[in-house]
């Protein structure tokens, strides 16, 4: 398998079928720089849509389409992509079926309707509302794969992939106001999260890849982000930044944004402006072979 996206490949896989807000600073993409958020949702009937909207002012999207009859589910972590030597498309990622955690592997031959298998990772996720993942394999620094998920009782918990599970990794307090979150960066020491709050504040939580570190919080904006339930973020080529599409959920609508590279309060954020798509779904995720280092 030639793998486009640095990440680790599923070893073990069963069968289930299954207005725009203002910066307070402006950032811009390079011209040279082609950048598009591949975004994939679950409809009402349980098919897996995707839309790919580029970076530009409007934004340009095409979509949606539909990949693959699904499952219903709860909450889903990134879609990693990569390619086949048969020239299959070929995506991975974690989701949340009621309590359960599954890992799903979604294949796309040539031509042809995608094929969806999963394995059942475990119970005991019913409190929690949302997850993600970061999957750092780059050839130089240490590798690390590590599964997010924010719970109702407040804290964040995180999981080390252990073989072809998960095992706990240590947990932070102080994030019951929170309710959206997506990884923003990923390095050989950290990992950074980009969060809202309820209130509509939006955050950076700088997480060391050590099991004892504690997690360094920043804000970037005090107030403006409350009517996002989902957030998708793409690197882009060379850009020392990241492209990031908010979706509120209650208008089916989305707004993208290109950020900077996250750095507190002084964080460049530049609204591109509503994306002519309408969203229907209720859970989404992006569909991304890329690495990131938004911070």
């Amino acid at each position: 398998m030639s793998v486009r996206r640095l990440g680790a490949v599923l070893a073990v896989v069963g069968v289930l079928m299954a207005g725009g807000l203002p910066g307070r600073a402006q950032a811009a993409l390079p011209s040279s720089v082609p950048c598009t958020n591949y975004m994939v949702w679950t409809d009402s009937a349980n098919a897996v849509q995707e839309a790919d909207v580029t970076a530009a002012k409007p934004p340009r999207g095409l979509g949606p389409y539909q990949l693959a009859q699904f499952v219903p589910v709860r909450a889903m972590s990134t879609w990693y992509m990569s390619t086949t030597r048969q020239g299959e498309q070929y995506s991975y990622g974690l989701l949340l079926q009621g309590g359960n955690l599954y890992r799903h592997s979604t294949i796309t031959p040539p031509g042809s309707r995608a094929r969806v298998t999963a394995t059942k990772l475990g119970g005991g996720w019913t409190s929690f509302k949302s997850i993600a993942t970061s999957s750092f394999n780059e050839p130089v620094g240490a590798k690390h794969s590590f599964l997010y998920g924010l719970n109702t009782n407040g804290y964040l918990y995180r999981y080390a992939a252990n073989g072809t599970g998960y095992k706990a990794y240590g947990s932070f307090g102080g994030f019951r106001s929170f309710k959206t979150m997506a990884v923003i960066s990923q390095r050989p020491t950290y990992d950074t999260l980009l969060m809202t709050t309820t209130a509509g504040a939006l955050y950076t939580i700088h997480i060391p890849t050590t099991a004892t570190a504690k997690p360094v919080v920043k804000v970037i904006r005090k107030s403006g982000w409350p009517s996002f339930e989902s957030l998708l973020v793409e690197h882009c080529g060379n850009y020392d930044g990241s492209v990031v599409v908010g979706i509120d959920h209650n208008t089916d609508s989305a707004y993208q944004y290109v950020f900077g590279k996250a750095n507190g309060t002084a964080t460049t954020i530049t609204s591109y402006g509503k994306i002519a798509i309408t969203f229907p779904g209720t859970v989404y995720a992006s569909r991304t072979s890329a690495w990131l280092s938004g911070e």
